[in-house]
């Protein structure tokens, strides 16, 4: 004898639905992209103007299509301190950078691994401290400070400054990475002698290494935008960074050299534009923790 099961009927759905479901699909996809563009494209005017103005004989407020001409170039080499500020910022920002992530380093494998009272406490009350008192409140006592250490008129004390702004944020950011760093390795380094320095140079760095890259961007994009600091503690025009120096692209009334202004502007956006691409693209500014996935 033979049993057969029953089956049951297929679900039909109505012939209108499917066709209404995938419309109002393309709709939503159209309509998000669409607002999508309309934002990049409300960014990227500014850009487009500082793609186009250097190259136009007379370039206004607006971006339209240039009369092509390299003359800016030529009048913007005419000014003695352009070109000397650029590498003035150069200076600043990788002498900050470096000094930066180094002691930030430093400080956060300690704090890391090193158990004592107090130690998150200490770093949210720097983070908290440094994020409160700012740059300009500070300045008077900095200044002061910098007097009494003959640091006026100096690159250094410049660097120095400006790096005591930045440590706190970079040790916090930093001993995120380090936490999350497998101390295996470590013991066995420890257990053949090596020393706590070569450690940390030989098998922390290399695992921590996106996280440096990410403070040291940080730290160049501060540091290439400060005015302040530069300003109030550089006197000569020849030690003064590109920030400062764009200042005085005006004219005698007041109004902005448009010629000047944008092809120096343009020249003053490569270097951390390209040094951004050049990190992104190594290490694709994804982290988790430590180790990049």
């Amino acid at each position: 004898m033979t049993t057969t099961t029953a089956r049951p009927a297929p679900t039909t759905e109505p012939t209108g639905e499917r066709p209404a479901v995938a419309v109002r699909h393309v709709l939503a996809r159209i309509g998000r992209y669409t607002f999508l563009c309309a934002v990049l494209g409300f960014f990227a005017l500014p850009l487009l103007w500082l793609a186009t103005a250097p190259f136009d004989d007379s370039p206004t407020i607006a971006a339209s299509l240039p009369d092509f001409t390299l003359d800016n170039f030529r009048a913007l080499l005419d000014n003695p301190y352009a070109l000397k500020s650029l590498l003035n910022s150069v200076y600043l920002a990788g002498g900050t950078a470096a000094l930066v992530v180094t002691f930030a380093a430093l400080a956060a494998y300690a704090l890391s691994r090193v158990r004592m009272p107090g130690r998150d406490a200490l770093l949210y009350g720097l983070l908290l401290l440094s994020s409160i008192v700012t740059g300009t409140a500070t300045m008077v006592p900095l200044f002061e400070l910098a007097f009494r250490l003959n640091l006026i008129d100096s690159r250094l004390g410049v660097i120095l400054i400006l790096s005591g702004g930045l440590l706190p944020a970079a040790i916090f950011i930093l001993k995120d990475f380090m936490d999350s760093t497998p101390t295996s390795y470590e013991e066995s380094a420890r257990v053949f002698g090596a020393s706590p320095l070569q450690i940390m140079w030989h098998i922390v760095v290399p695992v921590v290494r996106p996280g440096l890259a990410t403070v040291g961007v940080w730290a160049v994009a501060n540091v290439w935008g400060n005015f302040l600091v530069p300003f109030l503690l550089l006197r000569g025009p020849d030690k003064a960074p590109a920030a400062v120096i764009m200042y005085t692209l005006y004219t005698e009334g007041g109004q902005a050299d448009l010629r000047l202004l944008s092809t120096f502007s343009l020249l003053y956006s490569l270097p951390v534009a390209l040094m951004f691409v050049f990190v992104s693209s190594r290490y694709g500014f994804r982290f988790h923790g430590g180790i990049k996935r």
